[in-house]
């Protein structure tokens, strides 16, 4: 039976505001049952605050009300548990509960077109569509990677609509599957353009982080996406260095391996891998569009990790006559020990793979959302050639006696192709 925690009914946010009632909720995080708000609203009810979370995915919702997690984020399942039982924390569809927490904390960032065009309005459309039920007294706080400027940009908007609540912009900065960790150990940027705004986000977030660094919007705008281009740009790096070692028939492995002992100079050489995932292509390219298309560092990173599947695959066929094998994709998450297959190049390689191979396979044993997928034994039963698409640490012992390409050299037998 469903616990799915009904929203009871409520007079008009207009009505509330003008009541002067209390607060209910401490915080409402908007898109709060997502990879990003349900960490920090269960983080924040470990913290004594009552929260409320919304978002329209109904199935997530009841999932969250039966307290447990619509996806695997580790360290958070158990406090999730204990917070509903103790009703300090409750999921829903409606946006009315909006309007009875003091902290709006919204997690829906700057999405990118097909064509790589950020849309800067969609932050201010997501609260336009709830914006009647805010109310005095709320402070509103800007969570997801945005375009620059979009804060001001809500802002006006805001006060076009005549409302003045303090608005921030408080960047997530954590790695998803550690985020119950991170949110308590890593500095914390919080920004504002008026003195109760950056008032409001130390008031909330000095009871996570260990230390809060104070910015201008603009500046931890950039920042967010500074950081996100910069790690982008070093995958970029590694794999081109990675391609050309292996065109001149050399293990790139064993040199970085090399190169990087005892020298510390070096020490941070990532491996070559699938840079994917929901946010380093994308903010990249935001990045790139912000400065007018003249990135050159930005697109030249975005074609090589784009390109790595199609390079995966044309060495491939140097060494197999692919059009009369069975092919195996183990791992179809965009990153190790994940369920999320948000933007995930293993997905590039099963289509540029469907149209060389005879036939194609995938299995991950985290991954659930995807009904295309085959079992592990079945796949490694079929498999022709096997290529490991996600680094998950289960695959290093694991017995295949197809031939096995691993660029992320989870095996450890080296990265040539």
């Amino acid at each position: 039976m469903s616990t799915h925690a009904s929203t009871p009914a409520r007079a008009p946010a207009e009505a509330i505001a003008a009541s002067g009632a209390p607060f209910e909720h401490d915080v409402v995080v908007v898109g709060g049952c997502g990879h990003v708000g349900l960490p920090l609203g269960i983080a924040l009810g470990e913290c004594g605050m009552r929260v409320a979370l919304v978002d329209t995915n109904q199935a997530a919702v009841d999932i969250v009300n039966e307290g447990r997690l619509p996806f695997d984020e580790d360290g958070a399942e158990a406090p999730l548990a204990s917070l509903r039982a103790a009703s300090r924390l409750m999921a829903t569809t409606s946006p009315e509960v909006i309007a009875g927490a003091e902290y709006v904390v919204v997690v829906i960032g700057t999405p990118v077109d097909e064509h790589l065009n950020p849309n800067p309005n969609a932050v201010v459309t997501a609260i336009a569509e709830f914006a009647g039920h805010l109310r005095p007294g709320q402070t509103i706080v800007l969570r997801s990677t945005i375009y620059p400027g979009v804060t001001a940009l809500v802002e006006r908007y805001l006060a076009g609509r005549g409302l003045d609540n303090p608005v921030c912009f408080c960047p997530e900065r954590i790695a998803q599957g550690r985020s119950m960790k991170e949110l308590r150990e890593l500095p914390q940027i919080i920004s504002a353009h008026t003195p109760e705004g950056m008032a409001g986000a130390r008031r909330l977030f000095e009871r996570l982080a260990p230390q809060l660094i104070e910015l201008e919007p603009e500046e931890a705008e950039l920042a967010k996406l500074f950081t996100n281009t910069w790690r982008y740009i070093r995958f970029a790096a590694a794999n081109q260095l990675y391609m050309m070692a292996n065109d001149f028939g050399l293990d790139f492995e064993r040199i970085r391996s090399a190169l990087m002992t005892n020298y510390p100079r070096a020490a941070d050489m990532p491996g070559p891998g699938f840079a994917a995932g929901p946010c380093l292509f994308k903010d990249t390219m935001q990045l790139a569009a912000f400065n007018n298309n003249q990135f050159t560092l930005g697109h030249t990173s975005m074609m090589i990790n784009e390109g790595l599947p199609l390079y995966v695959v044309a060495r491939a066929e140097r060494r197999f006559d692919l059009a009369t094998k069975t092919v195996g994709i183990l791992g179809t998450a965009f990153k190790a020990e994940s369920d999320d297959i948000r933007s995930s190049l293993a997905y590039k390689l099963k289509r540029i793979l469907t149209f060389k191979a005879r036939r194609v396979l995938c299995a991950d044993p985290y991954v659930a959302t995807d009904p295309d997928l085959v079992s592990q034994e079945e796949l490694l039963a079929s498999a022709d050639l096997v290529i490991i698409g996600a680094p998950h640490r289960r695959y290093a012992t694991l017995d295949i006696a197809a031939p096995v390409i691993d660029v992320f050299n989870v095996r450890g037998d080296g990265v040539l192709i």
